[in-house]
């Protein structure tokens, strides 16, 4: 065997052997969730809901703390979601099923298996951790633990589930048979779906020929939006909000702050932190920012009305 293959051998072995660990923990996770759901002395299915969700976040940072990586939690924001929205529709509070109960559970698995997928084709193994925790261990020192567990687990999972929320209605409780809305909903979330899957077919195919080249890429969809991948997400999660209100119009009232808050936390979390990373990273990256639309896909501004600005 030649010394690369080698290298390439040891790799799949390390991912397989990670991604064993990582299922495992979600198992467990998924058993503390169900056992905390039959003994919780909660009557209301959306908080018995949470406490069921909070105990396996517990769990998952468990399994962080065991193996010193809080990148044990990053494939949870995609499959909680579709562990509760089944568990919902398969309680005995669920509504009759519809054609809004498959297309709403339809959505969640499309966008929750791309996330997964996604996470575990870049993850390498045990020993490979999120960039930025890794800022985040740098600038917290002992601090850094007590910050994962409340910024990089409960947190996350507390806004993902505010946003499941804002679906609840859809699929608990009386509703509105089937609507205009559902139409709107339905159109954002294929649109979404379809920008998230673009946008990440894209990107694998200019890493894949510009390995270690520090390039940008500026062609597709990323040419019209610096992140089109982000910009699906937020149209899933006003999809999500818009069947909730589709099945009952009152949630507008408590539910409209759900999609609000994902939305704001990718404009001012998610997104500048890989703005920054990019700008210290690859030159040019500046000229990406003052040409390119940052979310919404607009045509790009020529070079010359940029430099105006400057």
């Amino acid at each position: 065997m030649t010394t690369s293959n080698k290298i390439s051998s040891n790799a799949n072995s390390n991912k397989r052997r990670g991604l064993t660990v990582v299922s495992i923990a979600y198992l467990s996770a998924m058993i503390a969730a169900w056992v905390s759901i039959g003994f919780a002395p909660v009557d209301d299915l959306l908080l018995r809901t949470l406490v069921a969700n909070l105990v396996a976040t517990v769990v998952i940072f468990g399994w962080s703390l065991a193996y010193d990586n809080s990148s044990f939690y990053d494939a949870y924001w995609s499959l909680g979601p579709i562990a509760i929205v089944a568990y919902w529709v398969g309680t005995p509070e669920a509504n009759a099923p519809s054609l809004r109960t498959f297309v709403v559970l339809a959505v969640v698995i499309a966008w929750g298996l791309r996330l997964t997928f996604n996470w575990a084709r870049g993850w390498t193994g045990l020993a490979h951790e999120d960039w930025r925790y890794h800022d985040y261990r740098r600038k917290l020192a002992g601090s850094y633990w007590p910050f994962s567990f409340a910024g990089l687990h409960v947190i996350p999972t507390l806004i993902v589930f505010a946003g499941l929320a804002a679906l609840f209605p859809a699929l608990i409780g009386e509703a509105r048979a089937a609507n205009l809305i559902d139409l709107v909903a339905l159109g954002l979330a294929l649109t979404g779906l379809w920008f998230e899957w673009q946008a990440d077919r894209q990107l694998k195919t200019f890493v894949e020929q510009h390995r270690e080249s520090g390039a940008t890429l500026r062609s597709g969809l990323w040419r019209y939006s610096r992140h089109p991948n982000y910009f699906g997400e937020i149209l899933i999660w006003w999809s999500l909000f818009l069947f909730g209100m589709a099945a009952n119009s009152d949630t507008l009232r408590w539910a409209l702050w759900a999609p609000m808050a994902i939305t704001a936390m990718i404009l001012f979390v998610s997104i500048p932190l890989l703005e920054k990373r990019s700008i210290e990273r690859r030159s040019g990256y500046q000229r990406v920012i003052d040409e390119t639309s940052m979310l919404i896909p607009l045509p790009p501004r020529p070079r010359a009305a940029a430099d105006r600005e400057h």
